[in-house]
């Protein structure tokens, strides 16, 4: 091996951690934000405690990062160079970065998934990408598990809601509080068996490129420890504003509806991990809370904040994957090309860093409830 393919190898690596780190600050919400919204957990320790659950479901399985791995890039039929890995992680940072300037709950899976298949059919051919595998995997479970987690929602919803229908509104919420610190923690733990994973994959899958590891293998320990703790880390971070958006911003919550979700999020989440499917947690989580919120009268849903959300997951593929296959012709050319690629990606990141100064969203503030955004920033 050349010192050019192991240069690559350890950018795309680095690469992949800071997409973890960005997916742990971007996907906090899915655990938590229900819970710093009814006053379940502090945002500070929700935060933490989400840190700590992410980095030990990640080494509950690895059926995902499989399924990445050795499913849906065929390495096996084409040459796929680490470098085509590395434009696809580019696409779905920029985009992740992007929806959370914006606050908006986009499924940093589906980046992943968008921006790494535009990167590979620019850099190989379509013959490069399982589609099959992309739809029975990606997609076909991003169109079901939101109705799916919704609807188990709203029945456990109107089911909690019978069972305590004689007790008082403060005796309920109290007790709802501390059973919603539990399933919080474990909407967590199953945001870090499925989410980390990802990252799991696409790592092993550089080193299976690279003639590193053999085709077909699972990650090995030390790419496991690190995507968990970067993930950890991102999620210790907070990512206030789409916290924000999902506590506040779909619909006002009571601890019940809460407790309901997070038990439907987890649920769902959990037995898709087990599966290998590569599910949006995100979409998981907020299919969730609309549920809730349809389950008990006088908690109406914000339409307006729920339709921008489904124009983002619909533009997510394929914009991370317009990122992703742009960024791919710049890559492949040589070592330049690639370097000058994660120079543009940095400046745009910092861009949107720097941008995001001037309104800024912190544990201070996550629970006051959003302005409607314009259509056109979704």
């Amino acid at each position: 091996m050349d010192a050019t393919t192991i240069v690559i190898v350890v950018l795309v690596i680095a690469t992949a951690l800071t997409f973890d780190f960005t997916n742990g600050f971007h996907d906090t919400a899915n655990a938590m934000a229900t819970s710093i919204a009814t006053g379940a957990l502090k945002p500070k320790t929700a935060v933490i405690a989400a840190g700590a659950l992410n980095l030990v479901g990640a080494f509950l399985s690895t059926e995902v990062a499989k399924t990445i791995s050795g499913g849906i890039i065929n390495e096996d039929a084409v040459h796929i160079g680490p470098e085509f890995i590395f434009a696809g992680l580019i696409g779905a940072i920029v985009w992740n970065m992007l929806t959370w300037l914006v606050g908006l709950p986009s499924s940093s899976s589906h980046a992943l998934f968008g921006g790494l298949v535009g990167a590979v059919v620019v850099g190989a051919g379509f013959s490069g990408v399982n589609f099959l595998a992309v739809l029975d995997k990606v997609l076909l479970p991003a169109l079901i598990s939101p109705f799916v987690a919704g609807l188990a929602a709203w029945l456990a919803v109107r089911l909690v809601l019978w069972i305590v229908r004689g007790m008082s509104r403060k005796r309920v919420e109290d007790g709802f509080r501390h059973g919603q610190t539990i399933t919080a923690l474990l909407v967590a733990l199953s945001h870090g068996t499925n989410d980390a994973q990802k990252t799991m994959g696409i790592i092993t899958l550089t080193l299976i490129t690279a003639g590193m590891q053999e085709s077909g293998s699972g990650p090995e320990l030390w790419v496991v420890a690190a995507c968990g703790l970067a993930i950890a880390l991102g999620t210790y971070s907070g990512g206030w504003r789409v916290i924000r958006t999902l506590g506040k911003g779909l619909t006002e919550i009571t601890t019940p509806q809460g407790f309901a979700s997070e038990v439907s999020s987890a649920t769902t989440i959990l037995v898709s991990s087990h599966l290998g499917f590569a599910l949006s947690t995100t979409q998981v989580c907020s299919g969730s809370i609309v549920g809730a919120g349809l389950g008990r009268k006088g908690s109406p849903v914000r339409w307006g904040v729920a339709g921008r959300m489904v124009v983002g997951w619909i533009v997510t593929f394929p914009a991370a994957g317009v990122v992703g296959a742009a960024a791919c012709a710049l890559a492949k050319i040589n070592i330049w090309g690639t370097l000058g690629v994660a120079l543009i990606a940095a400046a745009i990141i910092w861009g949107i860093y720097r941008l995001s100064k001037r309104n800024p969203v912190t544990a201070a503030n996550v629970n006051a409830t959003p302005a409607p955004a314009p259509v056109a920033a979704a």
